[in-house]
């Protein structure tokens, strides 16, 4: 009775575990991964190319795919590690088809123990790893070169997995900020909460043009705060972000800006500061100066870049009741205003971002260029030698997409260097 148990409990394991086996591989198939793949490209093209459409890459259908590419991903590596690992350490006679290159050579009498150490040294000499096998239909040597490149190929579907998960902890958790600063101006990196100390200063804006007026140089120099103290300077450019605090700071645009300080004619100080002059990449800072006290506006606008005018309109309920053109350093009465042009500047729009799974992305893109370099650079070479009645059968199996009749060729040279030595020694 507890012998009939033994053996159903163990029919029933026997069976759960084949069910496993078939799941894992199903899981691992190439083709559904690729299917997984395609449709989660698709669905970042397609919210790359609508704005409006990027709630896709945080609904829950987005994140069962990216949840599916990592299954998969882990199973094509659990599936693919033991074969390979047999492969590489216990080489086996290689099947026949038609990726299959053979070579004859003549064997004129059977080999001797020597004479077979003496081949099996020359081929893991050559880098081969060889075990020596006696059948039915005679003497048999299998071998593998380089079988550690076939887990450069597993490391890509590695790689795969740490670039969803890179990906989906960006969409899930990434941080950015955009905000417009004008010299001397200082922002947080992120939203505003107690725990954000980081902090950026703008200092100045260093650019050069050609004789076309097309730009040569933005150079634009910050200093990093955090918790109100000076970290340190730092001068970014176009395509040199700063980073600090794990916060990647970008100079995102660029545009003038001029100081102005506004008084009543009585001489009291209305406005005393800086005026962007661009519309909405200013990071939300109007090229208007309100005056609710004296129900007016004042808009400025450049007028003669090359001569550092600037054109300020003033309006009220009734409509524009005034006009000038100011240069640096001018004072002239505006409407019921007196205006001083203190001078230009610039201002920038910056960007900050934050996001958790960039080194993830990374590393998941330096280990699939690795892995695939390795792949296609250092390919895997298996091998087999026959020794049948007057002849000896070199077969050589490179990988798919590798040209394995070079090896072959070498192969049959250190066959034929061994044999020859036989000859030589006789």
């Amino acid at each position: 009775m507890a012998h009939s148990l033994s053996r159903s409990r163990q029919t029933g394991l026997d069976r759960l575990a084949r069910r496993a086996d078939r799941l894992l591989r199903a899981l691992a198939d190439a083709r559904l991964g690729v299917a997984l793949l395609v449709v989660a490209g698709l669905a970042n093209l397609l919210a790359a190319a609508r704005a409006d459409w990027r709630w896709m890459l945080d609904s829950p259908p987005y994140l069962t795919v990216v949840g599916a590419i990592l299954i998969t991903g882990v199973a094509a590596v659990a599936v693919r590690i033991p074969p390979v690992w047999r492969e590489w350490r216990w080489p086996a006679p290689l099947a026949s088809g038609r990726d299959v290159l053979t070579a004859d050579l003549p064997l004129d009498c059977e080999l001797t123990g020597a004479e077979r150490a003496s081949m099996l040294a020359a081929l893991r000499s050559a880098g081969y790893r060889v075990i020596e096998k006696a059948t039915l239909k005679g003497w048999l040597v299998a071998g593998t070169r380089r079988g550690w490149s076939r887990f450069a190929a597993i490391a890509s579907h590695l790689s795969l997995v740490l670039l969803v998960v890179g990906g989906a902890l960006g969409t899930a958790f990434a941080e950015e900020n955009r905000f417009g600063l004008f010299p001397g101006e200082q922002s947080l990196l992120a939203a505003p909460r107690p725990e954000a100390t980081s902090a950026v200063r703008f200092d100045g804006l260093d650019a050069a043009f050609d004789e076309r007026g097309r730009p040569l140089r933005f150079d634009t120099r910050v200093t990093f705060i955090r918790a109100g103290g000076v970290v340190r300077s730092q001068v970014l450019q176009v395509n040199d972000p700063g980073s600090f605090d794990g916060y990647l700071v970008h100079a995102w645009t660029y545009g003038p800006a001029v100081e102005l300080r506004v008084e009543d004619l009585g001489g009291r100080t209305l406005f005393d500061g800086w005026v962007a002059l661009g519309g909405s990449a200013t990071g939300n800072r109007a090229p208007f100066v309100e005056l609710p006290s004296l129900g007016a506006t004042i808009g400025v606008e450049l007028a003669n870049a090359d001569a550092n005018l600037a054109r300020l309109i003033v309006a009220d309920g009734h409509g524009v009741s005034d006009t000038i053109v100011l240069g640096p350093g001018e004072r002239r009465r505006l409407g019921p205003t007196q205006v001083t042009l203190r001078g230009f500047a610039a201002y920038v729009t910056f960007l900050s971002r934050r996001d958790p799974g960039m080194g993830i992305l990374f590393a998941g893109g330096f280990l699939l260029a690795g892995s695939q370099a390795i792949a296609f650079y250092l390919p895997r070479r298996r091998l087999d030698l026959r020794a049948v009645t007057g002849r000896l059968i070199v077969r050589v199996r490179g990988e798919r997409f590798d040209d394995a009749r070079p090896e072959l060729q070498r192969v049959s040279r250190i066959v034929e260097r061994a044999l020859s030595q036989r000859d030589g020694g006789g």
